[in-house]
């Protein structure tokens, strides 16, 4: 399977029905490129989507592919996770409308080899295909972001939570964005607690809005999130300059790391900040991510 590249800032959501956008989008620039078997394909070329997924992730793409399968109690699912969970090009699988802990587990269980062990021959196979694919978990109602912390720690697969922002607020009745934000904080301390990365932004919905874009992007890193999903190639490189450390942020977790190499303990940077292990620890992810450049 093609591995996730580190740091992914921006996550392009494409529809599985469309094999000629599909190749666009993975020479786009996008971290990583999420074929859409779930709200982007209408039911009726659900069954062709599916297919022709397949036979993309045959090899391994220029790019880390995941796969959004659809709502993941549906018997559409599992028709998903039987043809793409253990081709060769898939990097992940993201599980939407997950409400608990339970159903990640499910899905972990159905698609790792090693869980088979009942079947006749199943060692031989899981041996062949290897572990199941990272999953990233969807939480898209108000049940979802209330159990945030028990699914972002429901098994050992799941790597990454994000929200469902146009289903979450359709749920709740919010009509301004800001009454997100206290569901937004909620799953990036569930993430960091059940020790997954930062999660991604949902996509901004209009593509042509690229100041709003920005502005949004700027408040969710504030609220510690790190990159975002898009929905066109346009929206990619607003996303990631406004996830990428500034010269000035540079500059500074540069003295905060030369003044750490000292045997010192705390202490105080000449302009009066303290610098500490936290703060150490932080300037190290900011060079770090810094290095995308």
């Amino acid at each position: 399977m093609t591995a996730t590249a580190p740091f992914p800032l921006t996550w392009l959501y494409v529809p599985g029905d469309r094999p000629h956008i599909v190749a666009k989008a993975l020479c786009s620039g996008a971290d990583v490129v999420v074929i859409d078997l779930e709200d982007a394909v209408a039911p009726d070329r659900k069954e062709y989507a599916r297919s022709a997924t397949t036979e993309l992730l045959s090899e391994p793409p220029p790019v880390p592919v995941h796969v959004r399968i659809n709502a993941v109690d549906s018997p559409l699912a599992a028709a998903d996770l039987a043809a793409v969970a253990h081709r060769p090009g898939l990097a992940g699988l993201r599980v939407p409308k997950v409400t608990a802990p339970e159903q990640i587990v499910r899905v972990a269980l159905a698609t790792d080899p090693a869980t088979a062990w009942a079947r006749p021959g199943a060692a031989r196979a899981a041996h062949a295909l290897g572990p199941g694919p990272p999953l990233y978990a969807l939480l898209e109602t108000a049940l979802a972001i209330e159990r945030a912390h028990a699914i972002a720690s429901a098994h050992p697969s799941l790597c990454g939570v994000s929200i469902g922002e146009a289903d979450l607020r359709a749920d709740l009745g919010v009509r301004q964005d800001s009454g997100l934000d206290w569901c937004r904080a909620r799953v990036v301390v569930a993430a960091r607690a059940a020790g997954l990365p930062p999660p991604a932004q949902s996509v901004h919905p209009d593509i042509r809005d690229l100041e709003g874009l920005a502005a949004s992007c700027a408040h969710g890193r504030a609220l510690g999130f790190l990159g975002r999903a898009a929905i066109h190639p346009r929206q990619l490189p607003i996303i990631e300059r406004a996830y990428l450390p500034t010269d000035r942020e540079l500059e500074e977790a540069e003295t905060i790391i030369k003044a750490a190499t000292t045997d010192r303990g705390a202490q105080a940077l000449p302009d009066g900040r303290f610098v500490d292990a936290a703060v150490v620890a932080a300037a190290r992810r900011t060079l770090a991510l810094a290095r995308r450049r």
